[in-house]
This record gives C-alpha cells, structure tokens and sequence, in this order.
C-alpha cells in the first residue's frame, strides 16, 4: 500500500524504520511539525523523523496548521495514513483524505488511558500490563475502533522512559500485522465501550510535585513514572527546590503523623522521608543548578534535620 507517515515524537520513530524498509509497502511522504530551536543557541532542529525521510528520499510536508493543508494531503495520493505521536489534531477532512483513512499507534490498552500522557499513566497507576492500540482514527481523542492490540508487561522498576524505549520497539510488529489485515480485506473493526474510558491530559513539570501526604508505594510510582519527563521535584525546608530522580520503599516502615517528615538526613542512614502512609527513602537528587547525585553525597554537604520537612 501507499503509506502517508504522519509522526513527530521519538517514539514513532522505529515504526517509521520499519515502514521504510520493508518491501510490502511505499512510504509516499511523511508529515511532521516544523523545525523548531533547540539549546541554549537556538539552533533550529528538524524532527529526526524528517531527517529519516529525506535521507531515504521521501519528501517532507511541514504545515504550521495541518487542517489548513487538506489539497497537500490529498496530492500524496496515498492508500492510508500511519498517525504515531503527530502533535496535531487532525480535522474530519484530513482523516478522509486517504483512500483507507487513517490508523493510529497508541501506547495503552484503549479505551483505558486517552490522551497525551498513556506511558506514564499506567506507571503511576501500579499497572502490570499496558500495549500498543492499533485503531482507525476518528475525530474524537483516541476513539476509534480498534483493529488490534500488543500487550506488554510492566517491570516493577519500570520509567516512563524504558517504557517508551520499549513500546516505540514493540509497534512496528502490531503495525504491520495491521497492515497486513487491511490490504487482506480482513480487518475486524472492534467498537471501544466508551464507560471504560479515562482520559489522561498533557504533563507540565507542575505535575511533578510531590505530595507528601500521598503513601509511599504512590509516590514512588509516581517518581519512576515521570522520569524522565515531566520530573518530580519538592522543596527543602528552606524552600529551595529538589529534583527527586530515584526512590525506593522502606519495608515495614512507621510513618510519622506529618508528611514530609524527614526522618533520617545523614549520609550513613539515608534520605528518608515519612509519607501519608509509609516511609520512602529518596537514592538520588538534583538540587538547582547542580548536577544529579545519589543522595548520600548530596547529605554531605547538605545535612538535613531530622523532624524538618520537605515541602
């Protein structure tokens, strides 16, 4: 078939490899943002996956506003379109403009997790498994009906980003599976039961902060899951902000009534802070402007009370 690579994000990426290389189908042309400043320079930075598609040559299409460009869509001729981590919503008239419509990688179970934040969810959550939905697109967010999904268990020292790392390796194979169904005619379209649905929004680095009166077990989920975006973070007791990077769970451990409460701040016994239930011991840190340390180098010179709080 004639594919229209629609992608911006990393994790699209060996998808579009993959697309790329095999015979069974021609990649027509790809559609990412615009190139964007990077660094402290500003130097302006095409997406990796325009840099792909031109050195396989394929030809790029950058719009500011996708459903400006319906005509430019249309002029790819192509039989359908592959929608991973595109940044854009796509208007009722770019979905039609393939012959087939367009189909979409996303990383969760659907309909469980919708919307921009699926990977982390399912960290944050404590879930055991997540996958990658292949789906046609409708215009709703992530509504469409499914044509299959690849399940993938979750480690229980599982990040956001190894996460990631390993659906983005995971869907070119439900991807063409996919594909293959679609060119044999043989596709079965499953209706999502939208009373299971849940909708995760975009993350912003406030999302991030660590509530304190949250347990131990949530909160160190919540660490592993917002690495390496959006980060955690919380205060010391003079204020000033601490990037949380690694924790673990104290077994067994007795909270204190408040919590925040730093129960140990010494380089011998550790990091360990009292949460709403249970205690967490932080293993690495990052304070303003420094660079990541594991916490007992950090308490070196950084001694902190024990009965003080972190904010």
């Amino acid at each position: 078939m004639r594919i229209l690579f629609l992608g911006t994000g990393d994790i699209g990426l060996p998808s579009l490899d993959w697309l790329l290389s095999t015979p069974k189908h021609q990649v027509v042309g790809v559609i990412t943002q615009p190139d964007k400043p990077v660094g402290r320079k500003l130097v302006l930075t095409p997406p990796e996956t325009k840099v792909r598609a031109l050195a396989a040559g394929v030809p790029v299409f950058q719009p500011q506003r996708l459903r400006k460009s319906v005509d430019e869509v249309k002029a790819f001729d192509a039989d359908i379109a592959v929608v991973i981590a595109y940044g854009q919503i796509l208007s009722k008239a770019v979905l039609e403009a393939p012959r087939l419509g367009c189909i979409n990688v996303h990383t969760s179970l659907l309909p469980k997790y919708r919307g921009a934040a699926p990977i982390q969810a399912a960290i944050r959550e404590g879930d055991t498994e997540t996958g990658a939905t292949i789906m046609f697109m409708d215009e709703g967010l992530d509504t469409g009906d499914i044509i299959l999904i690849e399940h993938l268990p979750i480690a229980p020292d599982e990040t956001g980003g190894s996460l990631h790392d390993r659906l983005a390796l995971a869907a070119p194979a439900a991807l063409e599976r996919a594909l293959d169904m679609i060119s044999a005619g043989n596709v079965v379209r499953t209706p999502q039961d939208n009373a299971l649905a849940t909708h995760v929004g975009k993350l912003t680095r406030e999302d991030g902060a660590i509530d304190w009166n949250r347990s131990a077990v949530e909160i160190e989920r919540l660490v592993r899951a917002y690495t390496p975006w959006p980060g955690t973070f919380t205060r010391l007791p003079d204020g000033s902000p601490l990037k949380v990077h690694a924790t673990r769970v104290v077994p067994q451990g007795e909270a204190c009534p408040v919590g925040g409460t730093i129960v140990s701040g010494n380089p011998r016994q550790g990091l360990i802070v009292a949460c709403g239930e249970g205690l967490l011991e932080i293993t690495e840190v990052q304070a303003e402007g420094r660079k990541r340390l594991p916490a007992a180098d950090f308490l070196r010179g950084h001694l902190l009370a024990e009965g003080t709080r972190l904010l």
